[in-house]
């Protein structure tokens, strides 16, 4: 693997921290390069190159520098624009169960999740929670309408609803009988809900509305529903109907024990509360995700490239690239990214080698230097002397971020560096090191490897975590209510919590409850105030205990209290 220090007059050095490539050269020029902050300080080997363009890394990249307090986080690029902080969420986990009893519940559940072809492991945690949602609701004494979306890719065996509803059925323990959506509009006025406990509507894939968030139709899905769960994570990205268009019909929109996980899986991904903390990034599209590599460049500690990206950073670093393998638009892109790593002084690393197949030949394999791939041979996973320095690499780090496939262009469904990958991430994670693992393939390698992992390491849906990184809000989360990021304990708040209690929506500065308080000492104040710029606390003011709550904008059905100053 090849690491990126520094950059001046057309020659870049690299500290030798592993076994590093370096080209042979003529030229007696030598420069010292800095050390990582937090991946070792040996001794600095001296390279020298030839045939490495001089990069121009002047402007255009965004350099982050992000700040987390105990109830949000937020990014700042270049000092300018953030990062929305995570929403606090109503949870189905802290609403009031005795809510729950005859009321009709709308569940979108996860059809990747509850539907694999593949047989069910019931103790996998990320099944167990789906289905405590779905057993949890039902033992409350809900009526359960279950929706989603399913296609054959998933399971070939999902021919109909009727199929769907008996494989539910099987997994839950419980029967589920199938409804049609224009079905669910006259519901609460026939004796359907009287024949069973849980239902499931049609397909949902089979719908234009649903990708089209069409409010007309998801107020059909809604129609005599009272409370809605959402539990599908995996798609929190996208605008759906039966995700966010939903929300503005139902009394309350809540988070399922699956989508909470998930929710808490995301913010562990943000936090860097263990060091050195590396990404392992496959898969390609740089360009596309240039945003979203700015945010992990600027808070890991060094980037490892595995996939088809790997070429872009190396295209970007003067390094030989066969042009069937350059990403168009990616290399201003990867300069930045590259400029934000120098500036932060962490490490940038790219395979050093491939296994590679014969175009014309495809049994026929053999290995070459990641800067030295021949023509007519096509890479196809990562060579040896890759792997080996990769896993000395990573024996370092206390947390590590694996998100995206080792797969390039022509490779196979299951590469055996993703697997070797794998072998070596449970093997640290057996040393008690912070692993969490994007993307379908990557969690399929890990769980091949180690039937003990966890729902908590793995997101299977990368592109969750891709939009999350590029600073974008999760339509899917901020369609559910709001709820209290703290506890209250108001008898600490109030001296008499009994006494009468007058609400002052849109207190300002809170001078007028202060002045109201003085007169009423018989009466409790809450002051409500949206603009945080006019919030202040005064401890004690005359003897006045004072406390301002932020009243954010409404988004789903509710309003959010947001943050004790």
């Amino acid at each position: 693997m090849c690491q990126l220090l520094n950059s001046v007059d057309g020659t870049l050095s690299l500290l030798n921290k592993l076994t590093f490539y370096a080209f042979p050269t003529k030229t007696s020029e030598f420069l010292h390069p800095k050390s990582s902050p937090y991946l070792g300080n040996k001794t600095a080997k001296r390279w020298r190159f030839r045939g490495v363009r001089s990069l121009s890394l002047q402007g255009g990249s965004e350099a982050a520098d992000h700040v987390k307090s105990s109830n949000k986080f937020k990014t700042n690029c270049c000092d300018e624009g953030e990062m929305e902080p995570f929403p606090h969420v109503q949870t189905l986990r802290k609403f009031p169960k005795e809510e729950l009893v005859g009321k009709v519940v709308m569940v979108r559940f996860d059809s990747t999740n509850l539907l694999r072809e593949e047989e069910q492991d019931q103790s996998s945690q990320s099944v167990s929670s789906a289905v405590f949602t779905i057993k949890y609701l039902h033992e409350a004494g809900a009526k359960i309408i279950l929706v989603s979306d399913w296609r054959k890719k998933t399971n070939s065996q999902l021919h109909d609803a009727e199929t769907v509803a008996d494989m539910l059925s099987s997994v839950i323990q419980h029967r589920v009988v199938t409804i049609k959506c224009d079905y669910s509009a006259v519901l609460l006025k026939m004796e359907v809900l009287k024949k069973a406990d849980i239902f499931l509507l049609e397909n949902l894939s089979e719908y234009k509305e649903e990708v089209a968030n069409n409010s007309k139709f998801a107020e059909l899905l809604s129609s005599g529903v009272d409370i809605f769960v959402n539990d599908s994570f995996s798609q929190s990205h996208k605008i759906l109907a039966s995700t966010v268009g939903i929300a503005r019909f139902c009394s309350a929109c809540i988070a399922g024990f699956h989508f909470e996980e998930s929710l808490c899986q995301l913010k562990k991904v943000a936090r860097t509360n263990k060091r050195p903390y590396v990404a392992i990034i496959g898969g390609g599209n740089l360009y596309d995700k240039a945003s979203a590599l700015h945010f992990l460049v600027s808070r890991c500690d060094g980037l490892v490239f595995v996939g088809m990206m790997s070429f872009q950073i190396m295209h970007a670093l003067g390094l030989s690239v066969p042009s069937y393998l350059v990403e168009p638009g990616a290399y201003k892109a990867a300069l930045d990214i590259i400029q934000i790593a120098h500036d932060r002084n962490i490490p940038i690393l790219h395979p050093m080698d491939f296994w590679c197949m014969n175009e014309h030949l495809p049994e026929k394999m053999d290995i070459f230097p990641s800067h030295h791939i021949l023509d007519g041979w096509l890479p196809v996973d990562l060579g040896p002397r890759s792997l080996d320095e990769l896993n000395s690499l990573l024996v370092k780090c206390k947390k590590i971020l694996w998100i995206g496939p080792v797969k390039f262009k022509f490779s196979g469904q299951c590469a055996d560096g993703a697997s070797k990958l794998a072998q070596a991430l449970n093997d640290l994670r057996q040393r008690n090191c912070d692993i969490t693992v994007a993307g379908n393939m990557a969690c399929q390698a890990m769980v091949m490897e180690s039937k003990s992992v966890l729902v908590n390491d793995m997101i299977e849906n990368a592109s969750v975590l891709w939009e999350f990184f590029k600073g974008r809000k999760l339509p899917g989360v901020m369609a559910l209510d709001r709820a209290y990021p703290f506890e209250i304990d108001w008898k600490s708040a109030y001296c008499n919590p009994a006494q009468p209690l007058v609400v002052d929506i849109g207190s300002g500065s809170g001078l007028f409850l202060l002045g109201m308080a003085r007169r009423r000492k018989d009466l409790n104040f809450l002051g409500l105030e949206i603009n945080s710029k006019v919030l202040h606390c005064n401890k004690c003011y005359n003897n006045i205990s004072f406390h301002s709550f932020e009243l954010s904008r409404r988004v789903g059905p509710c309003f959010d209290t947001v943050s004790q100053p």
